[in-house]
């Protein structure tokens, strides 16, 4: 290619007649601005391509976020309005058709082998009524029935509901203490000082309150109606506030106790306090129960409750504020079951299009391990099979898991699932066949705590901090008296009428 020489200027160069008689270096400089707008145009282009895909993408998780929240709402419905239609293979349901014998749900009934209950014989009879044969069947109406030899026993029992109270007249000897500079006296035997309303009496209101869950107005007409006592709701609020205020040492004794115990279950659940949302946290095990009501749900409060050196096991759902307590738990292998079956449910009424066979796979294969998982631990329990094979049994387990939790998966909530049960807490699962005493579910922590959640129901949360304290404490010692099996109306009367301690050894039998 041949160059014009370096002083070479073009005569045409405002004027070109190759060019139309325009300008040479403006049609160059228009060329090379051409190109730049081009370039421009091309990043433009490209910028908008992959906006518009991130767009698409959105949509798309939107969509089945969308279809999996639908599912999710649709399954709590059907939760809670239950249909009461049969329905045939294909689906369609159709009144008054009558299942296959086959499809039809047996009445669950007593296991193979188990014994028949019958109600004990009284040890006493206090009084006998001979009744005369009849002269009328009662059956048919028939009259002149002829009598026979013999008699036929029959043993009721009943209570005896006597109208009346039992006034106690105290006479106090007095004593001048010179330190307080007044006279003063001692209670006598169960007596309460200063208070018109007897220990039985408080006891027994208490007791309907906390244990059989009896609202306040309610115990008032019960005490009323079958003992002839009168007193206003507002008493049985002062009742349970002075049970609460000398329950509360035995109360603080209590959560060291269970700051000290090898195995611990824990829970918690909703509760309200003048209109605040509130939790109720519980701790224990079979023979101990703590609650204790707090403004927040967060770890800080779990470690007020175990303390900070806690080293049992605690035996607790997935919910984190637990993952500081303790040196080592054991997951709830139920509920993983019933998030199994839940994401079962919802997957079956997501879309054809929003389906993924391998989350039902995934399902069936995770409920039937943790079935079996359960059943090896009952058969743990009972003996029959040696506590020398749980660690073969538990490598086997975590064996099959892996293989169950392999291949990720498509929806959310199913990888959610299978993420945890391969993850680092994996080994969690399995920590009731590497020490004796602990169960593979949470199953006495809800039994524990649905008292509190059908208490709920009742009382609607309370209204006042004192009113915090006293749901706290009293459910605490109620529960706790009867897992020691000391009868709990009893074990209230002692504690409003007796020392700390003597109401501690009667709460644990003497073996406090």
């Amino acid at each position: 290619m041949l160059y014009p020489p370096h002083d070479f200027k073009c005569p045409h160069r405002n004027a070109c007649p190759h060019l139309e008689w325009m300008s040479a270096k403006w049609a160059l400089e228009a060329y090379q601005r051409a190109d730049y707008v081009y370039d421009e145009h091309l990043k433009i282009v490209d910028n908008l391509y992959n906006d518009l895909q991130a767009k698409r993408d959105r949509i798309r998780t939107l969509e089945k976020e969308n279809a999996e929240l639908k599912a999710k709402l649709k399954l709590l419905h059907q939760r809670q309005f239950n249909p009461n239609k049969k329905q045939d293979n294909s689906g369609v349901k159709k009144e008054g058709s009558i299942p296959p014998a086959s499809q039809e749900k047996k009445k669950r009934g007593a296991p193979m082998g188990h014994p028949g209950w019958v109600r004990p014989k009284p040890e006493r009879i206090d009084r006998t009524i001979h009744v005369p044969a009849p002269t009328v069947c009662p059956f048919c109406q028939k009259n002149n029935l002829k009598p026979i030899e013999g008699t036929y026993e029959h043993i009721q029992e009943d209570i005896v509901i006597q109208p009346a109270t039992v006034v106690t007249q105290y006479l106090h000897d007095q004593a001048f203490c010179s330190r307080c500079n007044r006279p003063v006296v001692q209670p006598g035997e169960e007596e309460i000082l200063n208070a018109p309303i007897g220990p039985v009496a408080k006891s027994v209101a208490v007791y309907l309150r906390y244990r059989i869950g009896i609202s306040y107005r309610k115990t008032t007409d019960i005490l009323h109606e079958l003992f002839g006592l009168k007193f206003v709701p507002a008493s049985a609020v002062g009742f349970d506030r002075k049970a609460s205020a000398r329950g509360e040492p035995i109360y603080n004794d209590l959560r060291e106790k269970i700051r000290t115990s090898e195995v611990v279950h824990a829970d918690e659940t909703s509760w309200r306090s003048d209109g605040v949302g509130h939790y109720v946290w519980f701790a224990g095990h079979d023979q101990l129960a703590f609650f204790h009501i707090d403004r927040h749900r967060s770890a800080s409060v779990a470690k007020d409750i175990f303390g900070d050196s806690f080293e049992g096991i605690l035996v607790r759902d997935r919910y984190a504020a637990y993952n500081d307590i303790g040196k080592a738990w054991q997951s709830c292998i139920a509920h993983i079951l019933t998030k199994a079956k839940d994401i079962s449910r919802e997957h079956a009424l997501l879309p054809q299009n929003e389906k993924d066979k391998a989350v039902d796979t995934f399902c069936d294969h995770v409920i039937t391990f943790c079935t079996k998982a359960c059943d090896i631990w009952q058969k743990l329990k009972s003996g029959n099979i040696a506590w020398k094979e749980a660690s073969g049994i538990r490598r086997h387990f975590i064996n099959e898991l892996n293989k169950i939790c392999k291949k990720p998966l498509k929806v959310k909530s199913a990888e959610t699932l299978r993420s945890y049960l391969n993850g680092p807490d994996q080994k969690f699962l399995f920590t009731f066949l590497r020490k004796r005493g602990v169960p593979p579910t949470n199953n006495l922590a809800e039994q524990a705590i649905r008292h509190m959640v059908i208490f709920r129901k009742i009382c609607f949360g309370n209204r006042s901090q004192i009113g915090v304290k006293t749901h706290s404490v009293i459910p605490s010692l109620v529960q706790t008296a009867r897992r020691q099996n000391v009868n709990p109306r009893r074990f209230l009367q002692t504690l409003l009428t007796a020392d700390t301690l003597t109401s501690q050894a009667a709460l644990y039998h003497n073996s406090s």
